[in-house]
């Protein structure tokens, strides 16, 4: 849900000021136009541009995309560019497809805020807007196509669960006394907090309830979590996922929360709009098992991390919907934020929890 609000050409001036500092044997530095999805977004903004120079009289062009904070607002309460390029950074040493990397930038005096700079990957992404279930390519292309896809997302996924998070050393292990998902649920019940603004959102807060009432006891298997794993945040090409995006949720936790987010994802986006799910799309008992079979160990208290999922969502589409309302994209008496798909399903899912 993008709105205008970073001045494009201005932030075009800023970088082509700044790229003689870092390509120091460049002559005829060129910067196109920036573009993005409808300028910006609420969460971090993403801007693709071409760069264009010479180098020891050889012509050069790279098709690039700048990741930077919001530039005003933003969903979550803080953004860690820094930490985003880090994981990226050793992801991708670790043999996880990855864009190749190029400069990262701490100082905010140059474009307002902290940004990193990555190659553009050519490939497809399946749309969120509309969800991929009802229109646009996923749905003209073959059924083996489709599987091929969702098999390669959740392959990689399993590929990152498997990396050693200790020796990647890019979070820091939980504090004591505490567990990643204790720290988890203390990091959205202070979201929930924040992004109400003292309102009433009674899916949400009975979520939280639910969650803390009914916490897995003992020791959980504890991976890098990508956060946001689901389909709309990966590159395919022919069928094979060659780039994983947006690592703005990357924690510690059970490796069952990723595998829950990119099944409610899959679910917001067919029967959550009401669409029957594209054919040669596997299934959740199919997924699950396949995951496994890669994982090597069985997923543990995947029923928990499936109301997490939509808890987590619904306290993002809170501060979605605020700040809908405060650009005037959504009527000031409007209920979105605690009546939504995401509200929806994740009633249904204490329903059938016993919530």
């Amino acid at each position: 849900m993008p709105v205008p609000r970073r001045d494009l050409e201005q932030t075009r001036k800023q970088i082509l000021a700044w790229l003689p500092s870092k390509l120091r044997a460049a002559t005829g530095i060129e910067v196109s136009e920036l573009t993005g999805p409808g300028a910006t977004g609420f969460s971090s903004d993403t801007l693709m541009f071409d760069l264009r120079y010479e180098e020891d009289g050889r012509p050069q062009h790279h098709a690039l995309v700048l990741r930077t904070e919001p530039a005003a607002v933003g969903v979550f309460p803080e953004y860690d560019i820094d930490l985003q390029y880090r994981v990226m950074h050793a992801l991708g040493n670790a043999g996880i497809p990855m864009p190749r990397l190029l400069w990262k930038e701490t100082d905010r005096a140059v474009i307002g805020s902290p940004f990193y700079v990555m190659e553009r990957i050519e490939g497809r992404i399946p749309p969120d807007s509309p969800p991929y279930h009802g229109q646009g390519w996923m749905t003209e292309i073959s059924t083996a196509e489709r599987a091929s896809i969702w098999w390669s997302g959740l392959e990689v996924l399993a590929r990152i669960h498997a990396l050693d998070w200790k020796a990647l050393d890019v979070l820091p292990a939980p504090k004591p006394g505490t567990t990643p998902l204790g720290e988890q649920l203390a990091f959205y019940r202070r979201f929930l907090g924040w992004a109400a603004q003292g309102g009433s959102y009674p899916a949400s807060e009975a979520g939280l309830a639910w969650l803390e009432r009914n916490r897995p006891s003992g020791v959980e298997p504890t991976s890098l979590c990508w956060g946001d794993s689901r389909l709309g945040n990966m590159i395919f090409r022919e069928g094979k996922c060659v780039a994983v995006l947006d690592w703005e949720m990357v924690t510690l936790g059970n490796p069952a929360e990723d595998v829950a987010w990119w099944l409610f994802f899959d679910e917001h986006h067919s029967t959550g709009c009401g669409l029957p799910r594209l054919a040669g799309l596997p299934g959740r008992e199919e997924s699950v098992a396949r995951y496994e079979q890669w994982a090597g160990r069985r997923l543990v208290h995947l029923d928990y991390y499936d109301v997490f999922a939509a808890f987590r969502f619904s306290v993002i589409m809170i501060r979605v919907a605020s700040l809908l309302g405060d650009t005037g994209i959504l009527p000031a008496d409007s209920d979105f934020g605690s009546n939504n798909i995401c509200t929806r399903l994740l009633m249904e899912k204490l329903e059938r929890a016993g919530g």
